[in-house]
C-alpha cells in the first residue's frame, strides 16, 4: 500500500511540474516545468523563463533550485527532490549537482540536448563528488506530447 501511496503523490508532483510547463505557454516559452519537494511540501515551482525575461539561464530547473534555496536559507539541497517535465540539459544538470540535490525525477527524456541520459551521464559521473539520485519515465508520454505540440505549433507559424 505505501509503494502506491508514493507513487500517486509522485504522479500528483509530477502533475504539478506540468501544470507549471503549462503556464509556461503563456508567453511562448518552451513549457518545461519544475517544482522541488522538502519534507513532503512543495518548496519551489518554476516554468521556463528565458523569453519571458529575454535570460539565457532561465529553465524552469535553474528557477526551481534559486527558489528552494532561498526558501531553505542554505545552498545544499540534499534532502530535496525535483521533479521536472523534460531531462535536464547540461547547464541544469551542473546545477543539479553543484546544489547537492538528492533527487531527481524527470518524465521526458531530451534525446537532443538530454545530459541525464540521453547525450551525456553528467549526474553520474564518477569524478564527481555528489551524484544525484534518478528516476524518468513519470508522464513522460504527457510530457513529451506538449512539447511535441508547442513546436509543431511553432514550425506552423
Amino acid at each position: 500500500m505505501l509503494a502506491c501511496e508514493n507513487r500517486c503523490m509522485s504522479d500528483d508532483l509530477m502533475g504539478l511540474a506540468l501544470a507549471q510547463a503549462r503556464a509556461a505557454l503563456e508567453h511562448d516559452d518552451v513549457p518545461v516545468g519544475a517544482i522541488v519537494v522538502h519534507d513532503g511540501a512543495v518548496i519551489a515551482a518554476r516554468h521556463n523563463e528565458r523569453e519571458l525575461h529575454n535570460n539565457p539561464i532561465g529553465h524552469a530547473e535553474m528557477l526551481a533550485l534559486v527558489d528552494a534555496a532561498t526558501h531553505l536559507g542554505q545552498w545544499r539541497l540534499d534532502e530535496c527532490t525535483m521533479y521536472v517535465t523534460l531531462e535536464p540539459c547540461a547547464m541544469c544538470a551542473g546545477a543539479l549537482v553543484n546544489s547537492r540535490l538528492g533527487r531527481l525525477v524527470y518524465a521526458a527524456e531530451d534525446t537532443k540536448a538530454g545530459a541525464v541520459k540521453s547525450q551525456y551521464e553528467l549526474l553520474s559521473g564518477e569524478r564527481l563528488n555528489h551524484r544525484v539520485v534518478v528516476s524518468s519515465g513519470l508522464r513522460a508520454q504527457e510530457s513529451a506530447d506538449l512539447l511535441r505540440s508547442f513546436f509543431k505549433a511553432r514550425r506552423n507559424s
